[in-house]
């Protein structure tokens, strides 16, 4: 009985130690990324009000993406499927996307 109360309270002690990081060393490590390249660390782009991983204005390989595929806007040099100048409406649509992951309203866009 001693024995299996000795390896609950190490079990406890271990698993406390491994908590008491500090904040710094939880967070996500730095990623580089190209020159002329915005680095992001989560799933929205608050500078431009989309998705990171779809954000052709922070990204030169996703732009090109969306180069290839034809969906691009010349006028204001953004995917036309992104562009909030020509086709206001697609800002809801990105907003309701926001709202579906994290339950509220994105934060407001910086751009």
């Amino acid at each position: 009985m001693r024995f299996l109360f000795a390896v609950l309270v190490f079990t406890a002690v271990v698993m406390q130690a491994g908590c008491t990081k500090p904040a710094a060393e939880n967070q996500k490590a730095e990623v580089e990324t190209p020159a002329g390249e915005t680095k992001h660390d989560g799933w929205w782009c608050v500078e431009h009000g989309v998705p990171e991983g779809e954000c052709a204005l922070c990204s030169t390989k996703v732009a090109a993406d969306f180069k290839k595929k034809g969906d691009w806007c010349k006028e204001h040099d953004r995917p036309e499927s992104q562009c909030f100048i020509c086709h206001p409406e697609l800002e809801q649509k990105f907003a309701a996307r926001y709202e579906a992951k994290y339950g509220t309203k994105p934060p407001a866009r910086e751009e």
